[in-house]
């Protein structure tokens, strides 16, 4: 007898009907994701942003406008680029990563008022194992939880509904168009308070979550990518030493400190309640040392204000953004003299790429190194010895060591200073900087100052005794990348674009000292150098007065952005007991 059996009796893997149909329960249409996934995104992944706006004032109308028509703005370009990734295979990996980006995004705006664009993104991607280890603490793995857990959940359980190619590019482009029109029409809508919101609160755009960082890194690939292909533009192909070369009777030794984070607001010479700097005072009081009290960054980063520094370039013609050319290091190289880049840091962002570089852990110092982390005093131990490795036929004729510090980098600013040089006690210990008392939190960023000050004063002790042995005719300057923020307007750290960085990141200290034997070579006066040490001078002046001091002939070279040039023997001789023409400082 032939029995029949109806499709029901069959397993559900061999009836392509109810496999269907079980497929279908187990998958989501992509209009519901794509949605779905932008709804989140806009709502909880921007909480930072919302909790900005309502922060603002105004009546409660007002900012739950602002909001709504902010939020649908959100809401349509998130969904508009969702859509664009809408595929089968494609959308759970970008769907991942936009979930976790945005995640930590919010814990970072949330933790320290960061802004997210390109600068800031270009720090993270260069930043290293130490930094990161200091930024982490218990609540980032509970902000990434909370943000990103059940949709990743969600997302990994339920895949997009399978469809047909042409299908679904029809669905991503309509998707898109419905993004992009409601966009248009919430923009529309809210017009006037958008606008004045984004004309007085310019950093709120950078606050967009995720698309900061989607923006932030399109445009940081395409400005680099052209740099990647470009021929490194060389810089003072012409450099020679000068006529001072000729009769010297000792070389130059000139060590270029750039400091991490230092800002000129806590720093004890330019007039800070404490004084955070002793050491640097009495230098001063002997007549030795000159602060130079007004001094700006190129940047508010490291990654920008480092190749900014040692750039013949001004910020306003593109010294801020990195270009591809050789920088001060490479002159003075290619006119003879011996150099070297000693690192306490997260690398040198390029610029001693070309130069003898080492770093302070490479032969950890008895109690300045734990693990990969150093003290800056590090870089002291073994200086001799890494000198003596340099050519010696370049040393003969003068040597540029630059140390860059590890500063005052935060937020672990209690691991910048020895438990035996705190002199402000309770300090910070902890990361998440707003959990922090706010005296704490100001005696833990002021002793990194008192330790960089000890430093200092450590680094012109070793300086001064080489110039009285007759050894070299030797010189200091120093200067902060950037500055701060502390908590003010409920930003912390720093990175904050340029266009509206406050004073606290922008606004560094800057000293020198200059042997009896350099100043004589370099004709300088002493007493002029403090008469004009408050006069406004920025990271664009540091490429031109290191040639000035060392009287390295080019092309390059700028005699109006050198800082110290006006008090040069040559200078005062022109116009005796008045400032000469053309030395006019430009900001």
């Amino acid at each position: 007898m032939l029995v029949t059996l109806s499709p029901p009796f069959f397993p559900a893997s061999r009836n392509p009907t109810a496999a269907r149909s079980a497929r279908a329960r187990r998958t989501t249409p992509p209009v519901l994701a794509v949605w779905g996934l932008a709804l989140w995104l806009a709502s909880v992944g921007n909480l930072a942003l919302w909790q900005r706006i309502d922060a603002l004032g105004g009546s409660a109308a007002q900012r739950l406008a602002l909001i709504g028509s902010l939020g649908g703005v959100l809401l349509g370009a998130t969904a508009a680029l969702l859509s664009l990734a809408a595929w089968p295979r494609l959308w759970r990996p970008v769907a991942t990563a936009l979930l976790l980006v945005s995640a930590l995004n919010l814990h970072f705006m949330r933790q320290y008022g960061v802004v997210i664009d390109p600068t800031m993104l270009a720090n993270v991607l260069h930043t290293d194992v130490n930094e990161v280890r200091d930024l982490l603490s218990w609540s980032l793995p509970g902000t990434v939880l909370a943000v990103a857990g059940l949709p990743l959940w969600w997302l990994w359980r339920r895949p997009l509904a399978p469809r047909r190619w042409h299908a679904q590019a029809g669905r991503n482009a309509a998707g898109v168009l419905a993004g992009l029109s409601l966009v248009v029409l919430a923009a529309l809508l809210g017009y006037q308070g958008l606008a004045s919101l984004m004309r007085n609160h310019k950093d709120l755009r950078y606050m967009a979550n995720p698309l900061n960082t989607v923006y932030a890194g399109v445009r940081l690939t395409v400005d680099q990518l052209p740099r990647q292909v470009q021929p490194l533009r060389p810089v003072g192909e012409d450099a020679r030493l000068g006529a001072s070369y000729a009769r010297q009777a000792r070389p130059p030794l000139l060590v270029l400190v750039i400091g991490e984070t230092a800002r000129a607001q806590n720093f004890g010479l330019d007039g800070y309640a404490r004084q955070t700097t002793p050491a640097l005072a009495r230098w001063q009081a002997r007549g030795d040392l000159v602060n130079f009290s007004e001094v700006h960054a190129c940047g508010t980063n490291t990654q920008v204000s480092v190749p900014c520094l040692f750039s013949p370039l001004t910020r306003q013609q593109g010294g801020d953004k990195a270009p591809e050319s050789e920088n001060l290091l490479d002159v003075l190289q290619r006119a003879g003299l011996a150099v070297l880049w000693i690192d306490n840091q997260a690398g040198c962002k390029g610029v001693c790429d070309r130069v003898p570089h080492a770093r302070a852990g490479d032969h950890p110092a008895s109690g300045f190194c734990a693990g990969a982390e150093c003290l800056d005093e590090a870089m002291l131990d073994g200086l001799d010895q890494r000198l003596a490795a340099l050519d010696p036929q370049r040393r003969a004729r003068g040597t540029v060591v630059v140390m860059h510090q590890m500063g005052s980098h935060g937020p672990a600013y209690s691991h910048r200073a020895p438990a035996n040089r705190k002199p402000f006690l309770p300090e910070c210990r902890s990361v998440t900087l707003s959990d922090c008392p706010h005296d704490q939190l100001v005696n833990a960023y002021d002793n990194s100052i008192a330790y960089t000050d000890h430093f200092l004063d450590q680094t012109l002790r070793w300086l001064q005794a080489r110039a009285v042995s007759g050894t070299e005719d030797t010189g200091l300057v120093y200067v902060s990348d950037h500055g701060e923020s502390l908590g003010e307007n409920g930003l912390y750290l720093h990175g904050v674009p340029y266009a509206i960085a406050p004073d606290q990141q922008t606004h560094v200290p800057m000293v020198a000292w200059f042997s009896p034997g350099l100043r004589q070579r370099a004709g300088l006066s002493m007493g002029c150098l403090r008469d004009h040490a408050a006069d406004p001078i920025t990271h664009d002046h540091f490429f031109h007065t290191v040639l000035g001091l060392l009287d390295v002939q080019t092309r390059a070279y700028a005699p109006a952005l050198d800082a110290v040039m006006p008090c040069s023997a040559a200078a005062l001789a022109q116009a005796p007991g008045a400032r000469p023409a053309g030395a006019t400082r430009a900001m």
